[in-house]
């Protein structure tokens, strides 16, 4: 019995310093070209709507008038479009990071263009506060609340016949400064 327990101790102390070792070492997975865990996403996607669920604002405090568009798409163009891309053009970026970047004006089924059958504060809230190990940033300290209102209700009437000037602005090609390069 002795052995048993002294076994049993002995491989306690052994199992926390293995996984010290594996940790300290660099041997996970870190890099975005890296096979992820197995199960990793389940992990984290459990807690993260279970978080969106309890914390997100019911309704939007503004409306989708042609004004509140514009301003989305003017702040979506700005803030998001790199990653999430426009109409008919995909970001560059997304396909390269872990996890992929959406594509936020691209057909996932019938009805259903980007997120726009997500309620509208679950955008707001992913907006507001990012999602971590995803490369999604907090824009709290970046946008006013109106503002990220603004890109949360554009998203939401994504798949909705969208006043021109917005689908103008949503139209024109992004421009990407090369590193170095005043802008």
């Amino acid at each position: 019995m002795t052995k048993f327990i002294l076994g049993l101790i002995l491989g306690l102390l052994i199992l926390p310093a293995v996984v010290w070792g594996y940790f300290r070492f660099g041997h996970p997975p870190v890099a975005v070209a890296d096979r992820p865990f197995p199960f990793e996403k389940d992990i984290v996607r459990e807690p993260l709507h279970a978080r969106i669920d309890r914390e997100m604002p019911a309704s939007a405090p503004i409306t989708a008038t042609p004004e509140n568009l514009l301003a989305g798409a003017e702040v979506y163009r700005e803030q998001c479009a790199s990653c999430h891309g426009l109409p008919q053009r995909n970001s560059p970026f997304a396909a390269h990071m872990y996890p992929r970047a959406p594509q936020l004006w691209v057909w996932h089924r019938v009805g259903v263009i980007g997120v726009n059958d997500d309620p509208v504060g679950e955008t707001y809230w992913k907006i507001d506060n990012g999602i971590r190990l995803t490369g999604m940033p907090s824009f709290s300290k970046v946008l006013n609340q109106t503002q990220m209102w603004q890109v949360a209700v554009l998203l939401k009437n994504a798949g909705t016949t969208l006043p021109d000037g917005v689908v103008k602005l949503l139209n024109q090609p992004l421009v990407f400064n090369p590193p170095g390069e005043n802008q």
